[in-house]
């Protein structure tokens, strides 16, 4: 078994040693397809895997995302990315994209569409269809395909956009939750996962046959900590540009949530930390075929991290005021567009569209929610697992990376 514990603070990717040159050269033991590149956790997944000192490689890497590197977009970090872009709504686009890549050994999904305006049910099909189309087409094609690492999060046992709704008395009650809640009961991408390798687990024999293909689930917190702003689930990217556009204005940064989230316990997840789980659970024959929670391992208060990030901008602040003083960022936001390209102009920062690097929806989801939500990861632990983020440390270092990218000044 191999013990995991190679890293514990943020950035520690960016220390380890660059690739040389001549690894580029070396033929690749393992060929990744991160489906989501351009999220927090894909964006973390392109950071690692090229690297010399990644386990299970030199790694070839496929990056797979919707539209085209964004002007913000760090060069690859190696020869070893191909980017492809594509809907993965589109079956026959994705068939068409994947056939050509025939050496993929190992898959990374972690895409995940909100599909505005679309309802819950419909917005969760769709996402169901997206997965079907990426194994549909790899799983066949791809002879050497030995593990595919689903993202999926805490959504799949408790819904964290209806905190109150569903969720029964005895579930609650096992917080921090395990690996072993029981998930809501509507058809999930870990259904998706199982009904496409099915196939392959049912064909494989122990003699000499075609080796199964394997999977693993990991489920970060609902927070996740990371640095592409293009995400629709980028905290860090809405909460600095709400700072940013406060500091313009010369309002304080005033907290916009709920009581709970303020002075209640949260967990997050760090986006390197999550790359880091999926490669281990791609790589450890101990823990195939297994669902797995994955966070920092800490807990923290929102009402430590909101002064951390007023400072940084340096603005005066404002706590929880009860609830007259609650407001929804989607709304206090509305409208600023010109706002922000004037900011952009005058501090000389990477041109950005105001809609294009926030989620305000989001942000007011996580910060407004009315009961506290952890998880365990002793499952990973007594795996062999021992990662770990402290959290306060990783708000604080991804605002930095904001900053030295000119996101935000």
């Amino acid at each position: 078994m191999m013990r995991w514990c190679w890293t514990g603070v943020y950035g520690a990717i960016e220390r380890r040693p660059a690739a040389a040159a001549s690894a580029a050269a070396t033929a690749p033991q393992s060929v990744a397809l991160v489906v989501g590149s351009m999220g927090v956790v894909g964006a973390a997944l392109l950071d690692i895997l090229p690297g010399q000192d990644t386990p299970g490689g030199p790694w070839k890497v496929y990056a797979l995302s919707r539209g085209p590197l964004p002007p913000w977009s760090s060069p690859p970090p190696s020869p070893a990315v191909t980017h492809l872009h594509l809907d993965l709504a589109d079956a026959a686009a994705v068939a068409q994209a994947l056939a050509p890549l025939t050496d993929i050994t190992h898959v990374f999904y972690a895409a995940w569409s909100p599909f505005p305006g679309a309802a819950e049910d419909e917005a969760r099909e769709a996402n169901c269809a997206m997965l079907r189309n990426v194994l549909a087409a790899a799983v066949p094609a791809c002879p050497a395909l030995a593990h595919v690492c689903l993202h999926t999060g805490r959504k799949l046992f408790v819904d964290p956009f209806e905190p109150q709704t569903g969720i029964s008395a005895a579930i609650v009650a096992m917080r921090p939750y395990p690996e072993d809640v029981p998930r809501l009961e509507y058809p999930d991408l870990e259904d998706v996962l199982l009904e496409e390798l099915g196939s392959s687990m049912e064909s494989s024999v122990p003699d000499g046959g075609a080796a199964a293909i394997t999977w693993s689930v990991h489920r970060p917190a609902a927070t996740v900590f990371g640095f592409s702003p293009s995400s629709e689930s980028n905290v860090i990217a809405s909460l600095c540009v709400y700072a940013a556009i406060c500091c313009k204005e010369g309002a304080a940064l005033r907290w916009p949530g709920s009581r709970v989230a303020w002075e209640g316990f949260s967990d997050a997840s760090d986006a390197e930390l999550v790359a880091e789980h999926a490669l281990w659970a791609a790589l450890e024959p101990s823990v195939k075929n297994q669902t797995f929670n994955c966070t920092n391992g800490d807990v923290y208060k929102w009402k430590n991290l909101w002064p951390m990030l007023a400072s940084r901008f340096v603005l005066e602040w404002s706590g929880y005021e009860g609830e007259a003083g609650r407001f929804k960022l989607e709304d206090a936001m509305a409208g600023k567009e010109a706002l922000w390209a004037e900011i952009v102009r005058e501090k000389g920062l990477v041109e950005t569209e105001l809609n294009d690097i926030t989620c305000w929806w989001f942000v007011d989801t996580i910060i407004n929610a009315d009961k506290e939500q952890l998880e365990n990861m002793n499952k990973s632990k007594e795996h062999g697992f021992l990662g770990f983020r402290n959290t306060v440390r990783s708000f604080n270092s991804w605002i930095g990376k904001m900053k030295v990218n000119r996101i935000v000044s």
